[in-house]
This record gives C-alpha cells, structure tokens and sequence, in this order.
C-alpha cells in the first residue's frame, strides 16, 4: 500500500504531515536536545536539563517566527515533561475560559511573551476528585479591598501541580470563595507566587517540589509542586470574574455569561488527552513491531534462520489489535477536534443542548483511552523480551512517564462512573419518549435494538461494519437497560447506584468503546487518498472491534447479542486478518513517521541496527566509567581477601 496515503490519513492531511515532519527533524538535528543519557541523571541535573530545553525552545520559536501549529509541534518532539506543558495547557486556557476581557488583556500578553510563567493550583494533599472539598480558603476583606488567601490546614496544602515546585511565578489557584461571612465555593484566582526579580517566594508564600516519582528520567522532569498561604492578601480584581464577581461592597454576584462556557476548555483538554493516548500507544507499537521484525529466535531447520518473533501468532495477537487501537485513538482524536470546534459554535450561539453528551463522549473517551493506553505500553515492553526493560529501549520511560495520564484531569473510574449517570439518564428520557443526539442517538433505536439477533453466518460475515456496529449498539444499549431496571429496584436511586457501581463501569466502557468502533466506521467512509490505503485500514478497522468483542465476549453473549458460535467465528476471522496484517506491519508503523529522536529506542530504530546500538548504549552508562567499580577497596576487595583465606583452612 502506500505509505505516504497512509501517513496523511494518520496526520489528518498533507499540510499536517508536512508540518510534523520539519518540526520533528529541526529537533533530532538539535544537540541541545539530546535525551540519549536522560535516564541517567540525577533528578536536580534532570531538572536542570528542563529548564535548558525549555529556554532554548522559546529562542528557537521565537528566532524561526514559528506559527502557533508548529511551536506546539516543536514542544511535542522536545519530549520531556515540564513546566512550559502546565503553562500553555491548563493556565493560559484558564485565564481565557474563566477570566473577563480586561482581565485577558492584562494577564494573557505577559503569558504568552513568557514575562510570567504560570501553573494551575487546583489538587490539594486531602482532595483530588473531589474539587468540592477542596479546603484552601479565599476570604474578602471589604476594608482594604482584597482576597486573604489561606491554607487553614496541612491537608488543604495545593500538592501535585505541575511547575509549581520551582519555576511557577504565578498560579490560578482553586480557593473557597468567602464574603460577608458566607461560603460561595470553589472560585478560581491568580496568585503571584515568586518574586519576578529574584524568584523567592513571596512573603507568606511557602512552596517547593513533593520529591520524586515512579521511573528514571520520565515525569521525575517535571516539578510538581507543593504551596501553603498564610493569609497572603491580593487585589479583588485578581478572581476570575468572567461567570462571577466580588462587588467592591463584598457582594456576590452571578453574571449574565452562562456557567456552560467552561464545557469549551473541558473538552479541549480531554481531546488533547486522548490526542496524547494514540502518540504514545503509537510510539510503544512502532518500538515493538519494529523489533519484533528484527529480533529472531527458535524455529531454524537444518541450520537455517532462525524465526522473526513477529511471525509467531501468540506475538501478532497480543500484538496487531495494540496497533489497531493506536490507529483507532488516532481517529477518534481527530474526530474529537471537530467535536471541540462543534460545542464552541453552539456555547456562541447559546445552544447547550448537546453539552451534557458532548461532557459524557470526553469524560468516556479520555478514561478508556488512557487507560487502555498505559497497559499497552507495558505490554509492548513483555513483547521486547529482556530488551524491553532496558532503560535504552525506550519503553520503560515511555511507560513511567505515560500512566499518570490515568489519573490526572480526572481520575478514571470516577469519570466513568459520570458516563454511567449520563447513561441512566439517558435511558430514563428514552423511555419518556425523548430523542437522544450525538454519541447516544442509538439508544432511539431502542426497540430493534433490545430484541435484534446478529445476522452472522459464517467468519466473513464479520467484516460487514454494519453488522459490527448493530452488536455493538445492542450490547451497550442492553446493558445500560439493564443497569437502570436493577437501580430501580433499590431503596433509593443512590442506593442503587452505589450497590450497582460495577455493573455502571462496565456499561459505560461498553458505550465508549461503541463511540470508538463507530467513528473508525465513518473514518473508512471518507475520501482516503493512495492506493491500498483504506483496504489497510479496513482490516485494523476490523481487528480492533472483533479483538474487543473477543476480549468481552461475556459481555456480548450475556446480553444476547451474540451466539457462542458467532463469537468463535469473530475469533477464526481474527487469525486470518492477523496473518494478512503482518506483510504489512513494519510500514504501518513507518506511517506515523516519528524520527529516531523522538522514538528514543535502540530497540524501535528506523534502520533495524539494534545489537550494536543496545551494545554502543551499555557503555554510556556512568557505571562503565571506570573499570574497577568505586567502592571496591573498602567492600569488595576485603570480602574477597577474607574468602581466600577462609579457602585455605
């Protein structure tokens, strides 16, 4: 097939895998860039490393006159977690989503020419999940016309932001809003944190790093930070007043702009969360194929080669759905993009009817990406043998630095369970005779859908979309039925949503995984330029969903989507689409088209040399700068002085 169709199906088009293509080759050929010996490191050398990066990153954008599009690019290649991430991810968009427009005018320029640098000050040592009880207190003080913000106990300490441990001069910190003696809750707030002449913490203020974390080099990078106030006082005008204002008199006022406004920010985020999942599930896949594809072992006949790994089927069943998955991310990524662009045009026109799907499709599609994701790595890594738990291999650090995903902008099994609350509802108006849009429209079709019988006959059957996409449907719709009729025999409907939460998660998986299924669907019913091109991606198309319809079988056979005889055909044709995947399985992954940098693996390497590069690599470790190991003298040698008389008696 061609790979260079391939590559602008996976980039979203030409222009892209143009961009993408300069931005990656003006960061491998950058020596500053290196991260060869970045496992390496002492965590204050690594966080020294960072910071250089970072700085140089800015000279080279600024110098190039780099179009937003590309500095974001550049940023990406860079490939090292820190403080830069935390500023234009998460406190630049707070101020705009949050902040009015003379606040924007002030805040926002000095952001982005990098006179300050930013973090978001939200998760505290006690509250993660739960931003309701968050503890950090902001109380307005009528007399002088300011905020007293304050930390009233060790657990409302602000602990896990990103850059706020050493480089953060400023931060949106997440507070309980209190005036005239009321609390009004958790309100948003920028904090001058340094001091913008030597960079100490400002009267008041205590702050530093909460120490390392999982793996070498990986998130050890970033500086998450821990904060304490001890009634540090700010101007009122400091509160994010877009959706709420402090009067100068201390009262609290709603204003007229609508709370849904912030839906817009959600959804970026979690759309470049998920956008993150296929690159780094992309990354682990190409590393794993690609050595799999090198590395060989048993099968020779009469002296002959050896057997490439790839060609063993337990290998391309664990294997090709992985490689499916990074495809399916991919799409569904570039589908979110429209979806972001969708909500932000329907908030301007003050139409908030799809928000609340729109709220449920992120939540879903961040949790199980992300999820599925992290034990994907570590499943590439168990598919490069002994290799793969080399640090030079590339995986480990990919892995350490990759699963905190699960967790942070909501922990995973909490927003599931908001997708299965979505579900209940959904189900209840379905049933009021409501029609459901966007990502649940299915569930309209509820009467087919509750009694179908999938048509499959034989293995072949299965690579009819249509035929996936109804038993798909019907398992998640059925499943969701069935959740709802059991909460409605409870005592209460939160008694039954607590007893039943389990089955909740697993209905909302089922959904999510539907969402996936169903836009790799629509993605093959596009114009897909270069021959050869859309037949590929129709057979990962088809692993994807048959391996997770295989994996979940339980699933569709207890709710009686399917027959046991149809799931075992699913799984006959799975053997078949694997064996014509793996002529084709190093160019699929030479289609993501990702350097040898940013790659960062002896093991994933474009020219397949690994044996001498892992050799090459052995010796940069600084255990190998001398022969005879420090230490020595004082422990080895008098053990070993000791056996040898102990040898003569």
């Amino acid at each position: 097939f061609d790979v260079d169709g391939m590559k602008v199906a996976w980039a979203g088009s030409r222009h892209a895998v143009e961009v993408a293509d300069r931005m990656a080759r003006l960061v491998a050929s950058d020596p500053v860039f290196r991260k060869d010996t970045r496992t390496m490191l002492s965590r204050k050398e690594l966080f020294k490393d960072t910071l250089k990066k970072a700085a140089h990153a800015w000279k080279r954008i600024v110098e190039l006159r780099l179009t937003e599009e590309e500095a974001n690019l550049l940023r990406l290649y860079v490939d090292q977690p820190g403080y830069v991430d935390l500023h234009w991810g998460m406190f630049v968009p707070a101020i705009k989503g949050q902040g009015t427009e003379e606040q924007q005018k002030k805040w926002l320029p000095m952001a982005y020419k990098f006179q300050i640098i930013g973090c978001y000050a939200q998760t505290e040592l006690g509250h993660g999940s739960n931003v309701q009880g968050l503890e950090t207190t902001a109380t307005f003080d009528p007399s002088t016309d300011e905020f007293v913000m304050h930390s009233p106990t060790l657990t409302s300490s602000k602990w896990w932001p990103g850059g706020l441990g050493k480089a953060s001069t400023h931060a949106v910190v997440y507070a309980r809003l209190i005036t005239e003696g009321k609390d009004y809750g958790i309100h948003g707030f920028i904090v001058q944190l340094r001091s913008l002449d030597d960079h100490s913490p400002l009267p008041g203020v205590t702050l530093g790093d909460i120490g390392g974390k999982f793996g070498s080099g990986a998130y050890n990078s970033m500086d998450n930070g821990v904060l304490r106030f001890d009634h540090v006082r700010i101007p009122r005008d400091q509160m994010l007043m877009r959706l709420s204002q402090v009067t100068r008199e201390g009262k609290y006022v709603h204003s007229d702009v609508p709370k849904q406004l912030l839906y817009g920010t959600m959804v970026y985020v979690r759309q470049t969360i998920v956008a993150d999942a296929s690159k780094a599930l992309s990354r682990a896949v190409c590393i794993a194929v690609r050595y799999s594809a090198i590395r060989k072992q048993f099968g020779s006949q009469d002296g002959g080669p050896e057997t490439q790994v790839l060609n063993y089927k337990t290998q391309q069943s664990r294997l090709f759905p992985l490689l499916a998955s990074a495809y399916a991310y991919r799409f569904v990524g570039q589908w979110l993009k429209w979806l972001y662009t969708d909500v932000n045009q329907k908030l301007e026109a003050k139409d908030y009817s799809t928000l609340p799907e729109a709220h449920a499709c992120t939540a879903g599609l961040k949790s199980v990406t992300t999820s599925a994701t992290a034990d994907a790595i570590e499943e590439c890594r168990k598919l490069c043998g002994g290799h793969g738990y080399l640090n030079s291999s590339g995986l480990p650090e990919l892995f350490a630095v990759y699963v905190p995903a699960c967790t942070y902008e909501g922990d995973n099994v909490v927003l599931l369970l908001q997708v299965a609350r979505f579900l209940m509802k959904t189900v209840s108006q379905v049933a009021a005779g409501k029609q459901p849009v966007g990502t649940i429209a299915y569930m309209g079709n509820i009467q087919h859908l509750m009694q179908c019988k999938s048509a499959v006959n034989t293995a072949e059957d299965w690579l009819n979309p249509a035929a996936i996409k109804e038993v798909f449907e019907a398992r998640a719709l059925r499943m969701a039925v069935n959740c709802a009729q059991n909460i409605s025999k409870a005592p209460s409907q939160e008694e039954g949503f607590s007893e039943l939460s389990p089955d909740l998660l697993e209905a909302a998986v089922a959904h999510v995984q539907l969402i996936i299924v169903t836009k790799f669907i629509e993605k093959l019913q596009e114009d897909i330029p270069g021959p050869g091109v859309k037949e590929q991606l129709q057979k990962l198309c088809s692993i994807y969903a048959l391996h997770l319809l295989h994996k979940h079988l339980g699933d569709f056979l207890s709710t009686g989507c399917v027959t046991a005889r149809q799931g075992a055909l699913a799984n006959e044709l799975l053997g078949k689409l694997y064996a014509q995947v793996r002529p084709n399985a190093v160019a699929l992954v030479d289609a993501f088209d990702y350097t040898d940098h940013y790659l960062g693996s002896v093991l994933g390497r474009y020219d397949g040399d690994v044996y001498p590069a892992l050799y090459e690599e052995a010796w940069k470790d600084p255990l190998n700068e001398t022969v005879v190991p420090d230490g020595y003298q004082e422990h080895l040698r008098p053990l070993l002085k000791q056996q040898l008389k102990l040898s003569r008696l």
